[in-house]
């Protein structure tokens, strides 16, 4: 299996020299009146550079065990150097033994801001605040990183969100402007980056990070071998989002959960019994009432 069942995928020692990203980044520049928008390549390139050809982890990935990922960046205004934009994150990884790929994360920053100068050189300095960009982009490179470990291993992608929680305590104490702070402060906003990590580290939420790594190697990655087992491991693991959503109300890596698995929850449950369709339904309708259309698939 890929990256041999990647239960060893967070421990392997430092060998061959492949990076962990294939990242595709796309800047979408429809707002800004003027013709030359030759800033938004380079800034595109820059970017793309910075989070496929950095080695970010000890672990050693081939070439076709690189986590697929995306990045859409839409420029909403430009002031000063000063870029004020929204991005959409969104990252996957195979099922074993199938063609299917099942997404990891669907995340929108509505507070992507930053300075920047065409050409400025953006790098990543462990422990050291350089640029808000840097940052941002380290942070969401661990995110991006530990969700697939922990996809593979029981909460294999703790040292990585701990990196995000290390940026996010750096960006906090930086001198910023408050424009550029917006997204790292712990009482902007419960659906930000602080509110995310602070989340994915807090132990109230272990038994969560335990499904998901239930969810995707013992529920997904067991479809091909016997599916009614593979549906039921999941189906039995779903009220620890309701209980956590419950104690929590709104809680955002719930939400962020859902963002990405909705659909994929829809069609895994819209093929079970009556007894796992109707649970399931009534599971999710209470945690996200905000997706009936989607969830009335289930019973479709």
């Amino acid at each position: 299996m890929k990256k041999a069942l990647l239960s060893i995928c967070c421990l392997l020692a430092i060998g061959l020299e492949a990076q962990e990203l294939n990242c595709t980044v796309t800047i979408n520049s429809d707002k800004i009146e003027g013709s030359n928008k030759s800033v938004f390549e380079t800034l595109r390139q820059t970017i793309t550079e910075y989070m496929n050809n950095n080695r970010w982890t000890n672990m050693t990935f081939a070439e076709s065990e690189k986590i697929e990922c995306s990045m859409m960046i839409i420029v909403n205004s430009v002031s000063d150097n000063l870029y004020n934009c929204e991005m959409q994150l969104q990252s996957k990884r195979p099922v074993y033994n199938t063609t299917y790929t099942t997404p990891l994360l669907n995340f929108k920053d509505n507070n992507f801001i930053f300075t920047y100068q065409e050409y400025d050189r953006i790098e990543y300095q462990q422990n050291t605040f350089t640029t808000n960009l840097t940052a941002m982009l380290a942070y969401y490179v661990y995110l991006i990183i530990g969700h697939d470990c922990d996809s593979y291993q029981r909460l294999g992608g703790t040292p990585y969100f701990q990196a995000c929680e290390d940026i996010v305590s750096a960006c906090q104490s930086a001198s910023m402007d408050a424009t550029e702070l917006k997204g790292w402060k712990a009482f902007d906003s419960n659906r930000n980056r602080y509110a995310l990590i602070n989340n994915l580290m807090d132990e109230a939420f272990k038994k969560y990070r335990e499904y998901y790594y239930t969810y995707h190697r013992l529920g997904l990655d067991m479809m091909t071998a016997n599916v009614a087992n593979a549906r039921a491991t999941i189906a039995e693991g779903l009220p620890v989002l309701r209980d956590a959503n419950r104690a929590r109300p709104a809680t955002y890596i719930i939400n962020t959960f859902l963002d990405a698995k909705a659909d994929e929850l829809t069609n895994i449950f819209s093929k079970a019994t009556d007894k796992e369709r109707k649970a399931a339904y009534e599971i999710l309708m209470d945690i996200d009432p905000a997706r009936q259309a989607t969830y009335d698939r289930i019973n479709q």
